[in-house]
């Protein structure tokens, strides 16, 4: 007796990843992505199934998907901006740190740079400086770097 589409569908939930690794080559004949979590692989695999009893989209959806990727810089598959560097803060991140009895409060440009109270400072380290009037690790400062143990 074959098992209803509602019953595969329960039924993946209740597999273990390696039976849903299975069941993904099956069902797409190559194996499912190394990164893939387990609830991934469960809504992927739920769609598919009902994708193979009910059918895919429909040619109008196709086309309707068509004519906004080929509207749409980023999904047209021209190329993104590049990623910020690691560790780098998107721009618009505020960082608040209370120092002297007050809160600091300093914002990420969109040049990688930063602002305090008005003024345009390249570096965290800079900025921590104008606040302490020392020299500081601007990022162990503010808290985006955990202070070494044992060290300075």
């Amino acid at each position: 007796m074959e098992l209803t589409v509602l019953e595969q569908v329960t039924a993946l939930g209740r597999m273990p990843i390696g039976r849903l690794r299975d069941t993904w080559k099956v069902l797409f004949g190559r194996d499912a992505p190394a990164s893939y979590r387990p609830e991934q692989l469960v809504r992927r695999l739920a769609w598919r199934v009902q994708e193979i009893h009910y059918g895919g989209l429909s040619q109008k959806a196709q086309d309707a998907l068509r004519r906004v990727v080929a509207e749409d810089d980023l999904a047209g598959g021209r190329p993104r901006a590049p990623r910020r560097p690691a560790g780098a803060l998107a721009p618009g991140t505020r960082l608040v740190r209370s120092w002297g009895g007050g809160d600091h409060v300093v914002t990420a440009t969109a040049d990688g740079g930063f602002e305090y109270a008005g003024k345009r400072f390249r570096t965290l380290t800079a900025v921590a400086k104008a606040i302490t009037g020392q020299h500081l690790s601007g990022p162990r400062f503010f808290g985006l770097v955990a202070a070494r143990e044992g060290g300075a």
